[in-house]
């Protein structure tokens, strides 16, 4: 008798499964709405109202928002949830970063990242489950692709981050006097997975980001970061406007053909053609290229030539990234004479080349370290 008891609850739970709210765009809302047999002029104010208690104002509980009167918030509550991504670990650093695991529905898990400045707070995300890129010298690369992201699970991870932190309100108050430090100002998109090969949910993410009736994140303060997924790239540029970084990491193709393994689909003449010829850049808009910095691989004064011959003509700013160490990987960093050398001959062809701070290292949580090990153990013990 207990076990067809819990069978039709199980049931029951699968009917009356609610639609999340969070994550959807501004056309879902409204189409939501209708679904509740509104009428469209009324259902377009409502959807409004409730964009705005989800993405301005945070709400988690439908009878928070006092603007709706307590029948609809009850059909609200009947039909929808405000569900939250699940803060499996959290782990803070010395540096303050912070590193989030997160569970999704299926159990599958993602890594997210807050790094605090002193002028400005960015997060981190992940795009997909595990990657498929194997990139040599990052951990993410030794996990097989799982999954891609949803947009909703893309958005969710801000809107998670914001809960824990108590943003909601510490960004409605930053023209009283909050540092950005308090607040994230930036989002990268250089957490788990490629971005552009999961391209019709980062580009709903991003336009969900960017709306300026609710989380209003300036397209400059959006970064997509991908591999060198070249015919992506000017579509990207074009439909979303967001920043795009490049990672490199080498200036000649056998060695990118180990680090970075997409490299043998689309060569660097490919895409350093791409980025010359097919990017309308703006107003003082360049590309960002990344480059990790391995000892007695990529960092000679050669290297650092080529590169410059590579990128001339473009307008481009080089990130150096002294290589994260990670158990297995096989690379060391280059030596801090070497990566300061190297900077060198970048910035006198004309060309800003900031060296990266490690952060969150003794966390696992720098850049090239992230992997959601949980999910692989669960995967080896089935």
């Amino acid at each position: 008798m207990q076990t067809v008891e819990t069978s039709h609850k199980k049931l029951d739970n699968k009917l009356i499964q609610k639609k999340n709210l969070v994550g959807l765009s501004e056309k879902e809302f409204y189409d939501s709405i209708l679904e509740l047999k509104i009428p469209e002029k009324k259902a377009s104010m409502r959807a409004k109202q409730l964009w705005s208690w989800v993405y301005c104002h945070g709400k988690k509980d439908f009878s928070e928002m006092s603007n709706i009167d307590k029948v609809f918030r009850s059909d609200l509550k009947n039909h929808f949830s405000l569900e939250r991504l699940k803060i499996e670990k959290k782990e803070k650093s010395s540096d303050g970063t912070i590193k989030y695991l997160f569970s999704l529905n299926d159990n599958s898990k993602i890594e997210t990242v807050f790094i605090p400045e002193k002028k400005r707070s960015t997060l981190c995300i992940s795009s997909q489950v595990g990657c498929t890129l194997n990139c040599s010298f990052c951990h993410t690369g030794t996990q097989k692709l799982v999954r891609n992201l949803s947009a909703e699970e893309i958005v969710g991870q801000l809107i998670a981050v914001y809960d824990d932190l108590e943003h909601w309100e510490k960004r409605k108050k930053i023209s009283d006097g909050l540092s950005n430090y308090q607040i994230i100002t930036n989002i990268v998109f250089m957490g788990m997975g490629e971005p552009l090969l999961n391209y019709s949910e980062v580009k709903k993410a991003v336009m969900i980001l960017m709306n300026e009736k609710g989380l209003d994140f300036s397209r400059r303060r959006i970064t997509l970061s991908t591999a060198g997924v070249v015919p992506m790239i000017k579509k990207a540029h074009d439909e979303l406007g967001c920043m795009i970084a490049i990672s490199l990491h080498a200036t000649e193709d056998k060695t990118r053909n180990i680090l970075v393994p997409l490299n043998k689909k689309w060569p660097i003449d490919a895409l350093i053609k791409t980025l010359k010829d097919d990017l309308k850049l703006r107003n003082s808009e360049r590309i960002t290229f990344e480059y990790v910095m391995l000892k007695d691989i990529n960092d000679t004064e050669f290297d650092a030539k080529r590169l410059v011959k590579i990128i001339q003509g473009l307008p481009s700013k080089i990130n150096l990234i002294p290589f994260n160490q990670w158990i297995g990987s096989g690379y060391e960093r280059s030596s801090q004479k070497k990566i300061q050398a190297f900077s060198e001959i970048i910035k006198k062809a004309g060309f800003p080349s900031p060296v990266r701070s490690p952060r969150g290292e003794d966390i696992m949580a720098a850049c090239g370290q992230l992997k959601s090990t949980t999910l692989k153990k669960r995967l080896n013990n089935a």
